[in-house]
């Protein structure tokens, strides 16, 4: 209710009330001054508060029609620049707003056009920077591979070796407590299974990143399904995916596409313990849309859960952002964590 009163049209409104207010008053004051000092036979003090009173009443109704009709284009421009605005936070960069009088406004419409088409620009700049970086990196994919290979070297010393480690040593106590205490045994064996599916989790993530990291030839709806299909085999989660098969899209665009759906992947495979994960790929007008959700155990967006995922969502938002799109992330604990992406076609 108290939004509507600070609105454009009861701003209007309210200044021609006062206007009338104000013109009211005067009239008030100089009428009876003239009664006071003049004593005029046709003036009375009764006359003049009936003809303020219906002036009050007929400038009250003229307030309210002239406000309103007069703020109605002021309100339409207006409504059309937060349009435009909104547009553009979405990444909608080519709509453009045209207004046709000679205004204040006319002038922001301009900037705000301008500002749109070089949005546009710097979007187009990024994408053809990112075919440039896909075939940088394609040339040093030698170099590339082994720094790879030892980052999957310390990343497996780090985790699933030191995992292992712990899951022999947790063995060794079960077995040496199978005679002595059973209820011990057990604890320690639950303690097993519970390492047990932490390494096999790690391993697999470890697994996906050894995939090639390009799609070889493969379009991006084909690379996908064929990554699913693997996952598949290697783990219990249900995948429901929906990618459009004529999907067009330039080489840089589907390669980095198919990276950040890996990393999410990886990500969900190390730390959401999840059983379903949802994909959608699609694209409407001029953007490309990518949902990634899964019912895991989420993380707090502000806790110490996300550090934990921080190296993965961090690169995924950076690839988004070389090809000029919006990467957005929500999660809560025990709710899931739900991706969402918008890249400029």
């Amino acid at each position: 209710m108290f939004k509507k009163f600070s609105s454009i049209r009861f701003t209007y409104i309210l200044s021609h009330l006062n206007a009338v207010f104000i013109t009211t008053v005067l009239l008030l004051a100089t009428l009876l001054s003239i009664h006071a000092l003049f004593e005029p036979d046709w003036l009375y003090v009764k006359t003049i508060f009936i003809f303020l009173l219906f002036y009050l009443l007929f400038g009250m109704i003229v307030s309210f029609y002239t406000g309103f009709k007069s703020s109605g284009k002021l309100k339409e421009n207006i409504d059309y620049l937060s349009l435009l605005i909104t547009q553009f936070s979405h990444g909608n960069y080519q709509s453009r707003i045209h207004i046709q009088d000679e205004s204040e406004i006319t002038r922001i419409g301009t900037e705000l056009n301008e500002l749109g088409e070089k949005l546009q620009n710097q979007v187009k700049s990024l994408q053809r920077m990112a075919d440039e970086k896909t075939e940088l990196a394609k040339s040093a994919h030698k170099a590339a591979t082994i720094e790879e290979r030892q980052r999957l070297a310390r990343d497996l010393h780090d985790s699933v070796s030191q995992q292992l480690f712990a899951l022999t040593m947790m063995s060794e106590a079960a077995f040496n407590q199978i005679d002595i205490d059973p209820s011990i045994a057990k604890e320690h064996l639950e303690e097993v299974i519970h390492a047990g599916s932490t390494a096999q989790a790690e391993m697999r993530a470890l697994l996906l990143h050894l995939r090639p990291v390009y799609l070889s030839g493969d379009s991006l709806p084909k690379g996908v399904h064929k990554l699913i299909e693997e996952l598949k085999q290697k783990s219990r989660m249900n995948f429901n995916v929906f990618i459009e098969d004529d999907l067009i899209l330039s080489e840089a665009t589907e390669e980095h596409v198919f990276r950040i759906i890996q990393e999410a992947l990886a990500n969900i495979l190390r730390h959401a313990e999840a059983s379903e994960v949802k994909i959608d790929i699609s694209k409407r007008s001029n953007e490309l849309f990518i949902h990634i959700r899964d019912n895991g155990k989420g993380f707090q967006l502000d806790g110490q859960d996300r550090k934990k995922a921080s190296f993965g969502l961090k690169t995924m938002q950076e690839r988004s952002e070389e090809l000029g799109g919006t990467f957005t992330v929500r999660s809560n604990v025990d709710q899931g964590t739900y991706i969402d992406i918008r890249i400029p076609c």
